[in-house]
């Protein structure tokens, strides 16, 4: 029972580092200063960083010791979330994202059709 846990528990890790990944993309792709750092081929850490503007930063790490969110503004830490409500957070950090993209892409046709 043990090993199938620990083996679920990389799989769950690899999905969230190749999100995290993703999601650096995205907000790069959308302006906003985004990375997200792996350690080696496996995938089983990453350190998530983007600015939101205005000294706003959030830091997500993931690895098999833990998940941990912090949210810092003029470095100086405003919120930090560990294991299920780090995820939680991250995922209206995701919803924002798309949400903006939304509206982006709805104005753009918007302007297109004027």
């Amino acid at each position: 029972m043990f090993l199938r846990l620990a083996h679920q528990h990389r799989q769950f890790v690899q999905d969230l580092v190749m999100n995290l990944q993703a999601l650096a993309i995205v907000l790069e792709r959308s302006g906003y200063l985004a990375s997200c750092y792996t350690c080696g081929d496996q995938m089983n850490s990453a350190s998530f960083m983007v600015s939101l503007g205005d000294s706003h930063l959030i830091r997500f790490l993931v690895s098999d010791y833990g998940i941990t969110w912090t949210e810092m503004r003029d470095d100086r830490e405003l919120m930090k979330l560990e294991g299920a409500e780090a995820i939680n957070q991250l995922q209206e950090l995701a919803n924002l994202v798309k949400q903006s993209m939304q509206t982006s892409t709805s104005n753009k046709t918007l302007a297109k059709k004027s």
